[in-house]
């Protein structure tokens, strides 16, 4: 698995953890629907924005959600 993925992976977590639709969290980040589609994906990379965005929306740091990347890219 690619950085990207576990990305990915995390965020999804976290957006299924808050019991959000892509749509709900597109609309409270300020991003595309389709775009957290792909990210979800390990499709596309996000932005130091985009992952500002993203961690705001959930209520926990930058590093926080790194951090849930890092342990994803770590399972077997």
């Amino acid at each position: 698995m690619d950085v990207s993925e576990a990305f990915g992976k995390a965020v999804r977590k976290l957006r299924a953890k808050k019991d959000l639709t892509q749509e709900q969290l597109g609309f409270e980040s300020d991003l595309r629907r389709t775009f957290i589609s792909s990210l979800e994906l390990g499709q596309k990379q996000p932005s130091i924005a985009t992952i500002q965005k993203l961690a705001n929306t959930f209520g926990i740091s930058m590093a926080r959600l790194m951090e849930l990347t890092e342990k994803e890219l770590s399972k077997p």
